[in-house]
């Protein structure tokens, strides 16, 4: 008789499960063992096996079908045989206090070793995501965990902008009617903090590696072979770390240009060196005018720092929205920033005050002199160590290739964040985390970079997410935009005098959204919003249609998706 495959149930609380795909079609012969299906409860995704030999005679629940527990889902049998009742062992209902069944893919995970290299924003949280699921998971950091996010990089420097904000807006207490005097910095105590805050956030990820039973190695791994790792440790000490599974996240370190001159000059410092001065810089300049250079720039700036900013290319902040960063330009400049596009800097040398900086901008040659130099042109991958060669992993001069699974061309190795070469954003390197360790682990799971934001931390606040209106023009698709000067948003107007816009950009045929553009106080949470909207594939009217508090930044959103429209409320409509 031909044999029932039932809907089983994977826990205490299921009472059903969503066909999520058909691995085997009818007339397939498959074999006891055999992944016959994949059903999918809320996030989990689980493989049914066939208990029997024999051939998938009819599938009874198409893909996408919700079935409750203990449905049928199909026949296996022998060729030709008609579909009757099921054997008496398969029709024997399970008794209800019976334990609930255990999906094929839990059972394997309980037995996978996972060693995740890094323990940064994406090698700890795919640490974690790998225990949740069930693995033996071993990481392994060279230096802090936390990596350059935690201990040199988002976090400090937000300590920084915290603390020249707070300056700032005490400078201009007179204007709310308070009358204060500001007395200087206490450069210590600024550094202080910065380390207090970077300690708490560390000493939580140690906290998080125990809690779930993640085995923390300090040293320097290396691929022994496709299924071990060699790790050096700081003692000189090597140790073999075999695995089943293992999850590359050595992130980055700040690059360095062939400028004469800038290697081996006291002067010249990268991103770590100008979280870690010693007093302010009089003079500071910047070569970059990426996001790294721009935060640093506005921080020391508001610190009392001359700052000039040298960016070769005709803008600053070449991802970001055109318009919104020629607005954040002015406001710098305004500010006493003085910023340079279309320059280069041809040298570097030593000078009495720290070091004189050749530029090429207008087609002249112009010298300044700064206390310090930031060089911060980028960053690149830190994967020298790994030996990635000797294995077999397909990289672009240290870019680890990977697919939307995060699988290398290496079976059972994955690689994500920074030493991808491409988006160098922790929650990009956070989000790709989750995906390598539950594929790892047997589930199912793609990135899809169309949410991530992108944020930067000046004065205003910057944050954009989806198509820039340039990158819409680039790719030929038809557009709509819809702006909201925050000058009339009641909120923005008590917090920084109304500086700064909201800018969508939608499809001119549905209004989808297709891109938000924030420049002002508190773009960087407002953009969360904006991100989800992407996500969900959400039409211009759902965001006007979803009521916003007043007073706040926020509802400046929904007038700038009412202006996409000409339906604004509290501007004329052009």
């Amino acid at each position: 008789m031909a044999f029932e495959i039932k809907m089983p149930q994977l826990g205490l609380t299921m009472e059903e499960g969503t066909v999520a795909r058909w691995l085997k079609q009818e007339g397939d012969s498959v074999k006891k063992g055999d992944v016959l299906l994949e059903i999918t409860t809320d996030k989990l995704t689980s493989e049914i096996e066939s208990e029997a030999d024999g051939i998938l005679l009819k599938i009874v629940a198409e893909e996408g079908e919700d079935v409750p527990v203990k449905g049928l889902l199909g026949y296996i049998g022998e060729s030709g045989e008609q579909i009757g009742q099921a054997s008496a062992s398969a029709a024997t209902p399970t008794p209800a206090s019976a334990p609930a069944a255990v999906p094929a893919a839990a059972k394997k995970a309980a037995d996978t070793s996972v060693v995740v290299v890094g323990g940064g924003p994406g090698g700890y949280v795919a640490a974690i995501r790998a225990a949740q699921l069930g693995g033996k998971v071993t990481l392994i950091e060279k230096n802090k965990l936390g990596g350059t996010c935690l201990n040199v990089g988002c976090i400090p420097t937000k300590v920084l902008l915290h603390a020249a904000e707070a300056l700032t807006e005490a400078k201009h207490m007179d204007n709310l009617g308070i009358q204060i005097s500001v007395n200087g910095i206490d450069w210590k105590a600024v550094q202080s903090r910065k380390e207090a805050v970077t300690n708490q956030l560390v000493s939580g990820v140690i906290g998080l590696m125990k809690a779930n039973k993640i085995r923390v190695m300090e040293g320097t791994a290396s691929f022994a072979s496709k299924t071990a790792l060699e790790v050096v440790k700081k003692d000189g000490t090597k140790e073999n770390v075999p695995f089943d599974k293992v999850i590359l996240a050595t992130g980055s370190v700040p690059a360095v240009p062939p400028i004469p001159g800038v290697k081996g000059n006291a002067a010249c410092v990268d991103s770590t060196g100008a979280l870690a001065f010693d007093h302010v810089p009089e003079t500071l300049l910047v070569i970059g005018g990426g996001v790294i250079g721009m935060e640093l720039a506005t921080a020391y700036s508001r610190f009392g720092a001359k700052v000039t900013v040298v960016e070769a290319m005709p803008k600053l902040l070449p991802m970001m929205d055109g318009e919104l960063t020629a607005m954040l330009r002015k406001k710098m400049e305004a500010s006493g920033v003085t910023i340079l596009t279309e320059a280069k800097v041809q040298s570097v040398e030593a000078a009495p005050v720290g070091a004189k900086v050749q530029v090429e901008v207008g087609g002249k040659v112009e010298s300044f002199e700064a206390e310090k130099v930031l060089v911060a042109v980028g960053r690149r991958t830190d994967t020298e160590a790994l030996g990635l060669d000797k294995v077999g992993i397909a990289h672009d001069r240290g870019r680890i290739t990977v697919n939307d699974k995060m699988e290398t061309n290496v079976p059972n190795i994955y690689a994500i964040g920074d030493c991808l070469g491409k988006v160098m954003l922790a929650h990009v390197a956070s989000a790709q985390g989750e995906v390598a360790a539950e594929n790892a682990l047997g589930e199912i799971a793609v990135y899809d970079g169309k949410t991530n934001p992108s944020c930067v931390y000046t004065d205003p606040e910057f944050a954009g997410v989806g198509l820039t209106e340039e990158k819409a023009k680039e790719e030929g698709i038809p557009y709509q935009v819809g702006k909201f000067p925050l000058m009339a948003n009641g909120k923005a107007l008590i917090m920084n005098g109304g500086e700064g816009m909201i800018k969508f950009i939608i499809g001119k045929e549905y209004g989808e959204v297709l891109g938000v553009h924030i420049l002002g106080p508190r773009a960087t949470d407002l953009i969360g919003e904006c991100a989800l909207a992407i996500g969900m594939e959400a039409t211009v009217d759902e965001i006007y249609a979803t009521i916003h508090a007043h007073p706040t930044v926020t509802e400046a959103v929904r007038e700038a998706a009412l202006a996409a429209t000409k339906r604004a409320i509290h501007i004329p409509n052009k």
